[in-house]
């Protein structure tokens, strides 16, 4: 299986990058190819809204020519792709938003009976770290991935929220814990998807 981990931390070795960092070990030590992207070291601009990628059906068509597309090329050759954030206000860190919100383009004739994405039916997966509790606040971000996804026609394999984060030597076995289950989900050859009702592993 071909994973593409995309790290939007403005931290190259914070808390978000180590647990990612656990998952990508785990994952080549089983056999799978792991695509890593570092957004801290991508040029990605936010969206213009121009609306002109909706003027094309058979390829993206972003008129913005920066690393967003090879990007988005990686995760469409991907079977599997994980984005991995810290919670910053209650939500993306400014470097996985923009990729987020230039997921516009991935998405044809939406609304309509021809809706359509480059990354339909792909499987994806969450990772957040934070500082605090999961409730009242890492629920957001976990609302706003279900919906992305909802957008893009790609399926959820879980969300994994890893919270009271200070610094990556302090994370202990719960953090690792996660991270086994994540791999497992993840690399799993069998899922099962619906609109409803997706998996969510927080600690406690």
């Amino acid at each position: 299986m071909k994973v593409t981990t995309i790290l939007g931390s403005p931290r190259k070795k914070g808390n978000t990058a180590t647990v990612l960092g656990w998952f990508e070990k785990e994952a080549k030590g089983q056999g799978h190819n792991i695509d890593k992207i570092n957004l801290v070291e991508a040029d990605i601009k936010g969206c213009l809204g121009c609306h002109s990628c909706e003027k094309v059906t058979d390829y993206p068509g972003c008129v913005q020519k920066d690393d967003a597309i090879a990007i988005f090329d990686r995760m469409i050759k991907a079977d599997a792709v994980v984005y991995a954030s810290p919670l910053f206000c209650w939500g993306f860190a400014s470097q996985i938003k923009a990729l987020i919100d230039r997921h516009f383009c991935l998405v044809k004739n939406y609304s309509t009976p021809e809706h359509k994405s480059f990354l339909e039916g792909k499987s994806t997966a969450l990772l957040v770290t934070c500082t605090g509790p999961v409730k009242n606040n890492a629920d957001i971000i976990q609302v706003l991935f279900e919906r992305l996804n909802r957008f893009v026609k790609s399926n959820v394999i879980g969300k994994y929220v890893v919270p009271f984060c200070s610094t990556p030597d302090a994370m202990g076995r719960e953090a690792e814990e996660i991270v086994k289950r994540m791999t497992k989900d993840i690399l799993s050859d069998r899922h099962e998807f619906s609109n409803q009702g997706w998996p969510v592993y927080n600690l406690k």
